[in-house]
């Protein structure tokens, strides 16, 4: 816990026990015991679900109450969204996301049934990390300059999945064409895993998702990672070149992960969820977890996370809009 937020809950605490405040429900076991949810918008199995089970393990000792992941896949995560908007404000669920559910569904979904900024509150951010661009083992090739000798080929013309339709790896794939006279076709998935499993069976040639879902299987030989985005190579993938490096820049700017909770949820329910993620994710094990599915680590305020959304959203909307993308 860093200096000021153990200074603000001694603070609460002392006042509770001058009599000035009622005691937290925290303070003694959140929300008096009642479980805790943490919704995903993907399936089992995926990099969120990983993620989300990962905290859930750590931040029930912190809450001293169980804390169940709960999946709701589909439509890229706004199924998830829709559910975390019409529960109750109590403390009692939250959602564990990325950056496409908060900062691009509302950029691409004419009535996405929810509105980030009006309907949730940021929790905590923990993590950000990078899309790659994969290719089955399959296809025989190890770098990007082989997969564009092999697309040369077939006339410019192939697949690539995606774990959700008008998601930042779809505009990606645009930016693919723009760039380098392609004419690559997205195929949507309902999440990663279901992509990754057909990449891996040789059904479809390519993908492009967050490094976490590619890292295992890259690492085991039976899918290529070769480029991510970012402004620098990635930790776990140090040979792997980012896509400024081969000529694409303006994709530095990097995704994210938070958990949100519905608007009204009470500000010290806010504080105890935010101290446990703050706590889960400088366990050393967790850490070394993250770190290894090629996440950058790090806890940030509700603040200082609601400042990320918002330049990440900007500097999407200008893809997006350049990209001739018309909301659905």
């Amino acid at each position: 816990m860093s200096l000021s937020r153990r200074h603000f809950s001694q603070q609460l605490l002392a006042a509770a026990a001058a009599g000035g405040l009622a005691v937290p429900s925290w303070a003694a076991g959140y929300n008096k015991g009642k479980p805790v949810r943490l919704l995903v918008g993907f399936p089992p199995g995926g990099g969120t679900d990983v993620i989300a089970r990962l905290l859930a393990e750590k931040m029930k000792d912190s809450l001293g109450t169980s804390v169940v992941v709960e999946n709701k896949p589909g439509a890229g995560g706004q199924i998830a969204a829709q559910i975390l908007k019409a529960s109750p404000a109590d403390g009692a669920t939250f959602f564990v996301t990325h950056d496409h559910t908060i900062s691009i569904l509302p950029q691409v979904v004419k009535s996405p049934g929810f509105d980030p900024h009006a309907d949730f509150v940021p929790v905590a951010g923990f993590a950000s990390f990078v899309n790659a661009l994969a290719v089955s083992e399959g296809l025989g090739v190890r770098t990007f300059e082989a997969y564009l000798q092999w697309l040369k080929k077939q006339g410019g013309k192939s697949a690539v999945g995606i774990p959700a339709p008008a998601s930042t790896p779809e505009f990606l794939v645009r930016v693919l064409n723009q760039r380098f006279k392609t004419d690559l076709v997205s195929v949507p998935y309902r999440g990663s895993a279901p992509m990754l499993a057909d990449m891996m069976g040789n059904q479809i040639p390519a993908g492009i998702g967050s490094v976490q879902d590619f890292i295992e299987s890259h690492k085991a030989g039976k899918v290529r990672v070769l480029a991510v985005l970012g402004g620098k190579r990635q930790q776990a993938l140090p040979d792997v070149p980012t896509f400024s490096e081969l000529g694409l820049p303006g994709l530095e700017d990097m995704p994210y992960y938070g958990v949100y909770a519905a608007a009204g949820t009470p500000p010290d329910m806010v504080q105890a969820v935010s101290e446990a993620v703050a706590k889960a994710v400088a366990a050393p094990d967790v850490q070394q977890q993250l770190v290894g599915m090629g996440l950058s680590v790090g806890y940030i305020t509700p603040e200082q996370l609601l400042a990320r959304e918002r330049a990440y959203s900007a500097v999407w909307t200008r893809i997006i809009r350049d990209s001739g993308f018309q909301p659905q």
